[in-house]
């Protein structure tokens, strides 16, 4: 099969986490048809709903922004075989609108860059981005609109599966929906400790980053628990598409002809 530019066009986003996948069509200025894939490249019958549910049949191009290496040649297996698409994937390496102030640039993981770009793009810096996904990650754009680094914590996924792998008697919980007053239940219990818990770490933490970046640092969350963990909390942006947002952001950058 004829595999298709990247000159012009719309181009297909994919940001692969550890449990699952986003899947989005970014024509410029935005990203749209997003979905999710559970479990990623894992079950790549979802993954192909999702490809043609964004539009991958017109896009004319394709980029990947990965934590898991792994699965990248499958990603670029289906939408070469499926969609005439060379898939390209995010690195330190490819060329962004921020400047990087880190030693080892190569150990910054693709997520991180993006949401740092796409955070950037919509509210200058400084800024602080928190990604709640697996693990809890904060990354920092310093006033002079350079990524500097951030911090790294468990994420709610982490904190309740260890603590239902690691003891005889708590269970696994689902972490969504409403919480009670009280914890009146050992499942409650739990929600109740993860959420006030990731709550308070994301409080200390952001006056961690401001005490060093300045009060005036915006702040903004993405990820899939971004949302319930940060529900009422004041002076946060919750973004859920600014992974993808930030990925095509980036193919603009290096793609400045498309």
């Amino acid at each position: 099969m004829r595999t298709k530019s990247a000159a012009a066009g719309p181009c297909i986003v994919i940001d692969a986490g550890n449990t699952s996948a986003s899947v989005g069509r970014w024509d410029g200025r935005r990203v749209t048809r997003i979905s999710a894939v559970r479990g990623g490249i894992a079950r790549p019958d979802e993954a192909a709903a999702a490809l043609d549910r964004a539009g991958a049949r017109t896009a004319k191009a394709a980029i990947l922004a990965s934590v898991v290496p792994a699965a990248n040649a499958e990603w670029a297996w289906i939408l070469r075989r499926l969609y005439g698409l060379e898939l390209e994937v995010l690195t330190h390496e490819t060329p962004l609108p921020i400047a990087i102030d880190y030693p080892h640039p190569e150990q910054i993981g693709a997520d991180r860059l993006c949401d740092a770009v796409g955070a950037v793009a919509r509210h200058g810096a400084p800024v602080a981005v928190a990604d709640f996904g697996t693990a809890l990650t904060f990354d920092v754009v310093s006033p002079a609109g350079a990524y500097v680094g951030g911090l790294i914590a468990p994420g709610l996924p982490l904190m309740t599966g260890y603590l239902h792998e690691k003891t005889a008697k708590l269970p696994a919980v689902d972490l969504r929906g409403d919480l009670p007053v009280w914890g009146d239940s050992t499942e409650n219990a739990m929600r109740l400790g993860a959420k006030y818990g990731h709550r308070g770490m994301v409080r200390e933490i952001l006056a961690f980053i401001r005490e060093r970046t300045g009060p005036d640092t915006f702040f903004c969350a993405t990820g899939g628990y971004a949302a319930w963990a940060l529900e009422g909390i004041e002076g946060c942006s919750i973004e859920p598409d600014l992974t993808l947002f930030g990925l095509g952001s980036i193919w603009s950058f290096s793609h400045p002809r498309a």
